[in-house]
């Protein structure tokens, strides 16, 4: 059984920071395994160019997965070459072995069909007639990539538990979700959200502005916004934005500014208005918080993707923190939309029970919603 998951955590030289994606993996492989199959397992780490690179070695990927299954997973040195193949015939009835990072081959993430097809071939002869094929990779299902899409066209296709909940979740949201829906969006850039901002905004009650792509929107309203980050090639968008929709969307009235983007740097809390020149602002202040949470409360269904500040930092997670307990405390069908927010729900200490769904994947996530086909979906489903 060739499994495609979605291993992509985050390290800290070889240790693991945050171990949520390896856990999710768990209930399709334990099924699999439970039920006497031989177990492959691919995944991605970082962004390799192309080649091997110690740092995006799934070694300590394995080891991890390996102490949550309870058993030995074997890793091998390379994805299709000799170490592969000789790993994936050591292996025995439900037993599992993991393959080094497909993309330390080009092919992997090549825009080239040929090229994408010959690789996965090469996969799925690595596990030989009468395999198949699970995608349970969420995170990446919306790449049109060989160990994502090709395979699957060589393979019998499944989906995986993972990807089938993550579907059903997602659905709700497009469908008919019970109301009020509040949307809490934050994150760096407004340019990463603006195709899933424009196609929230006609289904929507609410839609709560956050993160670094704030200051975006505040520029729009005209106000200075110091050193903030700032695109100024998405202002006339965003002015678009706010003269259609302005009733529905929620931006921060008070901000955290520092004088340097750093742990220790000084800081205060201003008007969103009010930003003075040389400093930047890193979170929503407490006035925005109880204006979020405000809206959060009373709400039916919640969506939430991106933080609302630099929570890495600790003078700069009180907004992140009070947005996500907002939606813990409320009765809503809430949703985390993966990558950082959902790693901020563990890094901050929340209750992941608090949330209804944590999605393992961000971008995949808003693709759906933004109405997009996920490839890694369509060929399981015979519609590419």
């Amino acid at each position: 059984m060739l499994v495609r998951a979605d291993l992509n955590v985050p390290l800290d030289g070889d240790e693991i920071t945050d171990d949520g994606r390896v856990r999710a993996s768990l209930p399709t492989i334990e099924k699999l395994t439970g039920a006497g199959a031989r177990v492959v397992v691919t995944a991605h780490l970082g962004r390799p160019k192309g080649e091997p690179d110690p740092r995006f070695s799934l070694v300590p990927v394995a080891r991890r997965l390996g102490e949550l299954l309870g058993a030995e997973v074997a890793v091998a040195g390379d994805v299709t070459g000799d170490s592969a193949r000789s790993v994936v015939e050591g292996l025995t009835d439900g037993s599992v072995a993991l393959l080094e990072n497909v993309r330390f081959d080009p092919r992997e993430t090549s825009k080239d069909d040929a090229e994408r097809g010959a690789f996965a071939r090469e996969l799925a002869e690595l596990v030989g007639d009468g395999a198949a094929f699970v995608s349970d990779g969420f995170g990446v299902v919306h790449r049109k990539q060989a160990s994502v899409y090709d395979v699957a066209k060589l393979l019998p296709g499944y989906a995986g538990g993972l990807v089938l909940s993550e579907v059903d979740v997602l659905r709700t949201l497009v469908g008919d979700p019970r109301r009020p829906y509040v949307v809490v969006l934050g994150g760096s850039k407004v340019s990463d959200k603006f195709g899933v901002i424009e196609a929230l905004l006609p289904k929507v009650d609410k839609l709560l502005i956050g993160g670094g792509m704030a200051y975006t929107f505040l520029a729009a309203q005209g106000h200075q916004v110091g050193s903030s980050l700032l695109q100024n090639d998405q202002l006339d968008a965003t002015r678009d934005l706010l003269a259609k929709h302005g009733d529905k969307l929620v931006l921060p009235v008070d901000v955290v500014v520092a004088d340097a983007f750093a742990a220790d740097a000084n800081t205060r809390v201003v008007e969103a208005d009010a930003i003075p020149e040389g400093w930047m602002g890193l979170d929503i202040g407490p006035r925005s918080v109880e204006l979020f949470a405000d809206a959060l409360r009373t709400a039916g269904t919640v969506f939430w993707n991106g933080p609302a500040g630099v929570f890495e930092f600790e003078a700069f997670a009180a907004g992140t923190r009070g947005v996500a307990q907002a939606i813990v405390d409320s009765d809503a069908f809430s949703v985390v939309g993966g990558g950082d927010s959902a790693a901020a729900v563990r890094t901050l200490g929340l209750p992941e029970d608090g949330f209804s769904h944590i999605s393992t994947g961000g971008g995949a996530s808003l693709e759906f919603l933004e109405g997009k086909d996920l490839p890694g979906v369509a060929v399981l489903e015979g519609e590419a």
